[in-house]
């Protein structure tokens, strides 16, 4: 087998359905295989899963244990000869998998392959590609410079070595991930993606960063100043110190001084409500249940390349591809006001998020 997926749920039921059935379509035509691992979601994930996705592999996890143990007991039973980490609040295209794969096959030494990562404003990630978080890099980004933390030095289009991915999306292959020992279980959550690139650094291949595809991540890295962010952040990375550097006064009170900080500057991100005031659904069908379902008069259009102020433009997936979804998104980001939403293939809700910072808005659409 060629490859498997692994993607990690908890509690995010409606983005698993979206992103599932993304991903479903971008492995048409390749040797792969769909993992889900549920880590004890409180919602109806895994009810979803099975109806939905019957050639899925479901692993419920009597527990939640973290990023890093549930992504592991994820790979304990994949296949493929490459593994795709992926997260559950993402939308890949239908040749993702394609060109990834297809450049990694004709690398040598090669340890993890990043993409690009944009939120669902259409705004870029920068946290698609990073530098190794040094100390000193770890305490600028709090203060307000993520510029070195960032992997600014290849362009966000660009192909080329970058040192650390995102979690939300690293594909390798599964000797290697086994060979460095996965995900370190130290680490519940943040801190191990950064670990994980690292250690397959140390161990001699070369991290890859592909900015020639493109998938959608809902759920971008949260505000430093969410004081639950900030803590797992810096815990995280002393966890990470005391793993890869070498221990010193300086170097510990740097790492205690950023907790610290991060603790006093905490704040609730702010929800980034919609001041939508018309709908624009982007459809090759004539009518559809959207026109009397939302609150406001719905334009059907075949094609978009305007809109006006603070429009609200749905994609309808039954009818446009992933692929082209993200390039009217990336066309479209500019206008003033604008918010998307996307009409996931056979399904009875539209989803979207207006902020990196949010998880996003689901609106189940009303039957006849």
């Amino acid at each position: 087998m060629k490859l498997s997926i692994i993607i990690l749920n908890y509690n995010v039921r409606y983005f698993l359905e979206l992103c599932l059935k993304s991903v479903e379509k971008a492995i048409e035509g390749l040797d792969a295989e769909i993992i889900v691992v549920d880590n004890q979601s409180p919602d109806t994930s895994c009810e979803m899963v099975k109806a939905l996705f019957p050639n899925v592999k479901l692993i419920e996890n009597p527990s939640n244990d973290g990023f890093s143990k549930g992504n592991n007991l994820g790979v304990k039973q994949a296949k493929g000869e490459y593994l795709c980490i992926l997260n559950p609040d993402t939308i890949v295209a239908e040749d993702t998998f394609k060109i990834l794969l297809e450049f990694a096959d004709k690398q040598t030494n090669l340890g993890i392959v990043g993409c690009r990562l944009m939120d669902g404003t259409g705004s870029f990630l920068p946290e698609s590609k990073r530098n190794v978080p040094k100390p000193a890099v770890a305490l600028k980004k709090l203060l307000g410079n993520p510029n070195s933390y960032y992997a600014n030095q290849l362009d966000e289009y660009g192909t080329g070595e970058v040192p650390i991915f995102v979690g939300a999306f690293m594909l390798l292959k599964k000797n290697v991930y086994l060979k460095v020992g996965g995900f370190d279980e130290d680490y519940f959550m943040y801190g191990e993606d950064i670990d994980l690139s690292y250690k397959v650094l140390k161990a001699g291949y070369n991290n890859f960063y592909n900015g020639s595809t493109t998938i959608i991540h809902y759920k971008g890295e949260s505000t430093l100043k969410d004081a639950n962010y900030a803590k797992r952040f810096y815990g995280a990375m002393q966890i990470f110190y005391k793993k890869h550097f070498k221990s010193n006064v300086l170097f510990d009170s740097m790492v205690w001084f950023g907790i610290r900080a991060a603790y006093f500057m905490r704040s609730e991100p702010e929800v980034v409500k919609s001041k939508r005031q018309s709908y624009v659904f982007l459809t090759k069908e004539a009518t559809h249940l959207l026109e009397t379902t939302l609150e406001k008069p719905v334009a059907l259009v075949q094609e978009v390349t305007y809109v006006d102020p603070f429009t609200e433009v749905i994609f309808d997936a039954n009818t446009f591809t992933y692929k082209s979804i993200f390039q009217h998104i990336t066309d479209l980001k500019a206008y003033e006001g604008i918010s998307f939403k996307i009409l996931p293939n056979n399904s009875d809700f539209i989803i979207g998020s207006n902020s990196s910072k949010n998880r996003g808005e689901i609106q189940l659409l009303k039957k006849n």
